[in-house]
Order: structure tokens, then C-alpha cells, then sequence
């Protein structure tokens, strides 16, 4: 049995199952536990085929992913490759449910995610580590800007776009101006998933674990690009409402139980947190940044129905109501 999957925004994915399950909500069914989390036992007979969306091999090096994904289950952080085919891939299933705007928020799941991105950014390190990675986001940046064409091939595309985009070399030359700010602020290069989006993220409550999913844009980053980015998905996907990005307070306690388990001790000062607060704050800027020109170039290209014109809007008005707050963010901040 075939069930298509309607989550993703990139790619379309679809569960092939030897026996059938029960469904809801497009969702595998997990009624069989009182708390609505899937039963292990009955989800190991399934394979998840990831197909490409299209012209998505302009965005991400897919033979790169590849490399990823098997870097990463050798570390135990990602799942089985099982097949690699000219348009998509098969991999192992993870039982248990992704995460959403209201349960990443409670503590026993936030503090899962933070310990185990943690030991990712730790643990999966540079086969040399005397030789530093460079990372990836401005090498990726430029490669989103290239793709943005001068003029949409549909012309109320094109229309609803040119005001405020275009021409691009403008938002470039704004790119520009924030990453010159953000590398200053000297934040580690790490081994980053770079879209750990709630989707991308699920929870197995049998074994009290997460698992990060999808690892097209993993890469050495900016570790704070890597958190800025996740808290940034806070606001959810379908429906985008940014008054979800986690306050100080709850950043603060996230920080605190990351940097206990990627520095490995237990007496984080504050000036510490403080330090990763400000740089993780200011690098939510440039996730804004990245997914809306992302989001830019999917709108040309992208067969999926979703309105990516539309989210573009989103991410850079967000961008820019955070701006300057986030850039005047100190250390010393009390």
C-alpha cells in the first residue's frame, strides 16, 4: 500500500507500506496508545520514498545530501539510506510524531532537541579538525541569489513580486551589509542541519527521543544560524505567526541546556548564554534572509502547491521587524 504524504514544501513524500495502516487526518493513525503517539510496533513495516520536487537539484547538491545522510547514520543521528534513485531516495521510517508550535514547546521535548542538536554540532565534527570547515551560508546565499530571475516567467508573478524584491541585487547588496555584521561575531562553524524546522524533528515517546529528519541543507555553519534558524520555526509553516518565536526567558533555559552538553560541564556562566542569546538572535536575521530568497526561487520553479510568493513576504517582513532590535542586541545585556 502507497499513502501520500502532504508535509513538505520541497519534495513530496510517500509511505509504502507491506500492511496496510489506519490513517487520520493524512496522518499515520496512533490510536492504539491513550496519549495519541504512534505505536512503535505497528510502524516498522513501512519505507519512506522521497521524490524530489522539482527543479529542486538547483537549490541542493543532492549528491551532498547523500553524503550527509550516511555521515550522519554513522554518527546515529539520521536514518538508514535504503535506495538512491534518479529523482529521490528511500530511507527508513522513524516512528512517533513531529513536533508543532504547541508541544516543542514543552520541557521535555525543547530540552530533547536542544541536547541533541548539541551533540551533532559536538559530536560530528571535520575529518581534520586542524583544518576548519568553512561554512556555508554565504557560498549557498549567493547560489540562492543566481537563481533569482530578473524577470518571473508568470507575469502577475512577476507583478506581485518587483516592488519589493526586485531588482535583486538590492536584497543582495542588503545581504551583504548583515552577514559583514554577523561575521563579526565570531560564532563557531559546526556541523549544521540549517533547516530543523518542527517537521523535520520527531519525537519517539516509547524511547524519550528525537530524531532530526531531512538533511538536504545540512553543511559546516554558523552554530547560531543553526539555533536562530529553529527558533525562527517556531511560527509554524502553514499557518506562520511569528508571536510564536520563543521569548528571552524561554531562549535562556534552551541555551543553558545546550551549551551544557556541547561544552560538557555544568557551570555555564551567564555571560555564556548571554554571548549565544545575542549571536543566535542576530543569525535568526539570516535564516529570514536565506528562506526568503529560497522561497524566491521555489516560486519560479516549484510544482508543489504552495504559495511560496507569499511566504516570501513573510520571512522578509519579519526580517525587517526584527531588524534593528535584534542588531542592537549586547552582551551586556541585564
Amino acid at each position: 500500500m502507497f499513502k501520500k504524504f502532504t508535509d513538505g514544501i520541497t519534495n513530496k513524500l510517500i509511505g509504502c507500506f507491506y500492511n496496510p495502516p489506519t490513517f487520520c487526518c493524512n496522518k499515520i493513525a496512533c490510536t492504539n496508545t491513550a496519549n495519541g503517539y504512534p505505536d512503535v510496533d505497528d510502524l516498522n513495516n513501512v519505507v519512506l520514498i522521497r521524490v524530489y520536487g522539482n527543479k529542486t537539484d538547483l537549490l541542493i547538491d543532492r549528491e551532498k545530501e547523500i553524503e550527509n545522510i550516511k555521515l550522519l547514520h554513522s554518527y546515529q543521528f539520521a536514518p538508514s539510506l535504503y535506495a538512491i534513485f534518479k529523482n529521490g531516495l528511500a530511507y527508513e521510517f522513524v516512528p512517533g510524531v513531529t513536533l508543532n508550535p504547541d508541544n516543542v514547546l514543552q520541557p521535555e521535548l525543547w530540552s530533547l532537541v536542544a541536547k541533541r542538536m548539541a551533540e551533532m554540532h559536538r559530536i560530528v565534527d571535520a575529518k581534520d579538525a586542524s583544518k576548519p570547515m568553512p561554512p556555508m551560508l554565504l557560498k549557498k546565499m549567493e547560489r540562492f541569489f543566481d537563481l533569482v530571475p530578473s524577470r518571473f516567467s508568470k507575469a502577475q508573478l512577476h507583478k506581485r513580486l518587483e516592488g519589493t524584491f526586485l531588482p535583486v541585487e538590492r536584497m543582495r547588496q542588503e545581504f551583504a551589509q548583515l552577514y559583514k555584521r554577523l561575521e563579526t561575531l565570531n560564532s563557531p562553524v559546526v556541523f549544521s542541519h540549517n533547516d530543523l524546522l518542527l517537521g523535520n524533528i520527531v519525537y519517539t515517546q516509547d524511547v524519550q527521543k528525537v530524531t532530526f529528519i531531512d538533511y538536504e541543507y545540512a553543511d559546516y555553519n554558523y552554530q547560531a544560524f543553526d539555533i536562530g534558524n529553529h527558533f525562527a520555526e517556531f511560527a509554524g509553516v502553514d499557518t506562520v505567526d511569528y508571536n510564536r518565536y520563543p521569548n528571552r526567558e524561554f531562549q535562556l533555559k534552551w541555551l543553558r541546556v545546550y551549551l551544557e552538553n556541547y561544552l560538557l560541564k555544568t557551570d555555564i556562566t551567564v555571560d555564556e548564554i548571554e554571548c549565544l542569546y545575542v549571536q543566535v538572535n542576530q543569525f535568526a536575521l539570516a535564516a529570514h534572509f536565506f528562506w526568503t530568497i529560497w522561497s524566491l526561487v521555489q516560486a519560479e520553479y516549484s510544482t508543489i502547491d504552495f504559495d511560496y510568493a507569499e511566504y516570501a513576504f513573510l520571512r522578509y517582513q519579519e526580517y525587517l521587524a526584527k531588524k534593528d532590535e535584534f542588531l542592537a542586541l549586547s552582551n551586556y545585556q541585564n
